[in-house]
């Protein structure tokens, strides 16, 4: 029979800040259960870095003081939470799994941090990572390797995949992750939760480390990660943009937009079920039919959406990226231990130009010609190179928003990732897989992801896979029955509220569905 600490960890965060409100429940009560929770689930899931039990108990104590004497400061306000390892944490490394991270010790929290604190939350502790935050899974030398809570023989996806697994599981019932690649939304879509990447600097980033620091190109941001669309709004509101305008003057300090003000029925939706670099599996584009569907029923009108040039804007997405050859991780990394992903990396980045075009051109005749592709650009670049790579991602935006415009539309379905869960290992070599997400970190558009369905057992076969990346994709798919799939939802830039209303009403249509994935999840 469940214990009443494991009632409050199925509660959403939205329920838990209206029985803090109502005084139902005392934060001290919520913060205990979730450290309950943690100490039965995190053994098998490691999603945790670190968990800090005297210091949530007592900030829960000083929560329901404040409480008492009416000093309420948001909906935050005693809500137990969660937060990347790579966010800085004052007296703490934010080390993104590198041995030679670990003495960089942070003076001060980041700013989402000084933020949530700022508001009354409660930080329950921090969630691993990638190493150096630079691929699809959760897994580095530091801190191991996170489970998926629906499958401990998959990842919850990465880089913020400890976040999307403590939420998934129940140990947290919000966390902040970061994005530069779908660091939110594909772990969100991994693990059956929500999670929004919202417009570049909606949020601060002030402490928010990355593998790549001084590259500009593409920048990554922070945002909400938690079990409903609810949860996210709540996040995205009590964390209001003017207030984080004054720790960093990046934010423009403007009102975030209530999303229930936003008329859903007259949205035009646009759907790209494939984006021509990794097929999706079956599963994927059912999910996005499905949520389309969604929509229609709630009276948007749907039309089918190309968008130009999207094969030369991933290039260009690698190209940015891979400018310094590489250079910048490998110093990063020094003599301590690599995950084999980044060892593929490093070894890459040492091949001769000569000897990486013979490279390609074999791809090429083996039929390989996104992997040949990605080889070409991903090498060191001059000074006028990376002006033209960024030169051609800043007229691209424009470009983008042009075809948006042409088609009247106000948001766009497609997958966050071609594939659902990956099994352990299975990042490496398999990068462009995240391409759905990826284009939209170089757009710097707002994008969030909801759960939808998940695999059925006839979607784990993919016909006709070619060429190594599909044939990678048919072993991802094998062993995918019963994962969760989420689909992403894009907006405009600053037009993050409406994303989010769509994305409720995606989420109010299909959570009745028998296939929906539901959370917390009970571990087997």
């Amino acid at each position: 029979m469940p214990s009443p600490s494991d009632e409050l960890c199925k509660k959403s965060a939205t329920e838990l800040a209206r029985l803090l409100e109502r005084g139902e429940v005392s934060s001290e009560e919520l913060t205990r259960a979730h450290l309950t929770r943690i100490d039965a689930c995190d053994d098998r899931l490691r999603a945790f870095t670190a968990v800090f039990r005297d210091e949530a108990l007592a900030s829960a104590r000083r929560a329901d003081e404040e409480r008492g004497r009416g000093d309420v400061r948001s909906s935050l306000h005693g809500l137990p939470m969660s937060v990347k390892e790579s966010i800085d944490f004052a007296g703490h490394a934010a080390t993104m799994g590198v041995h030679a991270r670990r003495s960089l010790i942070a003076k001060t929290d980041g700013g989402m941090l000084q933020a949530a604190r700022s508001a009354g939350a409660v930080i329950l502790g921090r969630t691993n990572v990638s190493q150096f935050l630079f691929f699809h899974e959760s897994r580095n030398p530091l801190f191991g390797e996170t489970k998926n809570p629906f499958s401990l023989a998959h990842t919850p996806g990465g880089s913020s995949g400890g976040e999307a697994a403590a939420i998934a599981a129940g140990m947290s019932p919000l966390g902040f992750g970061t994005d530069i690649g779908g660091s939110i939304r594909v772990p969100a879509h991994f693990t059956g939760i929500c999670g929004l990447k919202p417009t570049l600097d909606f949020w601060t980033n002030k402490g928010s480390n990355t593998a790549l620091a001084g590259q500009e190109a593409v920048r990554g941001q922070i945002g909400p990660m938690a079990r409903t669309v609810a949860d996210l709004v709540m996040a995205m509101t009590a964390l209001d943009p003017r207030q984080l305008s004054r720790i960093d003057p990046r934010v423009p300090p403007i009102t975030f937009s209530d999303p229930s003000s936003i008329e859903v029925p007259k949205l035009r939706v646009g759907v790209l079920v494939d984006d021509g670099w990794v097929r999706p599996s079956a599963a994927v584009a059912r999910a996005v039919h499905r949520a389309a569907e969604a929509l229609r029923t709630r009276g948007c009108s749907i039309v089918p959406f190309t968008p130009p040039g999207t094969d030369a804007a991933i290039e260009h997405y690698f190209a940015a990226l891979s400018a310094d050859g590489g250079e910048t991780i490998a110093r990063g990394l020094g003599d301590g231990p690599i995950d084999p992903v980044l060892e593929g990396l490093r070894r890459l980045t040492k091949i001769p130009p000569r000897v990486r075009l013979m490279i390609a051109r074999t791809l090429e005749l083996l039929g390989d010609e996104k992997l040949a592709r990605i080889l070409r650009v991903t090498q060191r670049k001059t000074v006028a190179e990376l002006y033209q790579v960024t030169d051609f991602i800043r007229r691209y935006r424009g470009t983008f928003l042009g075809a948006m415009d042409a088609a009247e539309l106000d948001v766009l379905l497609v997958p966050a990732h071609a594939t659902t869960a990956l099994p352990h290992g299975m990042a490496k070599d398999f990068p462009v897989a995240g391409s759905p997400s990826m284009l939209y970190n170089l757009l710097q558009f707002p994008g969030g992801v909801v759960p939808v369905t998940r695999v059925r057992e006839a979607e784990t076969a993919r016909p006709g896979a070619r060429g190594k990346l599909e044939k990678h994709a048919a072993k991802v798919d094998a062993e995918s029955a019963r994962l969760p799939v989420g689909v992403q939802v894009v907006g405009r830039p600053w037009a993050d509220h409406v994303v989010l209303a769509a994305m409720a009403a995606i989420e109010a249509e299909v959570r009745t569905d028998s296939e929906f994935p539901r959370t917390p999840v009970e571990l087997a």
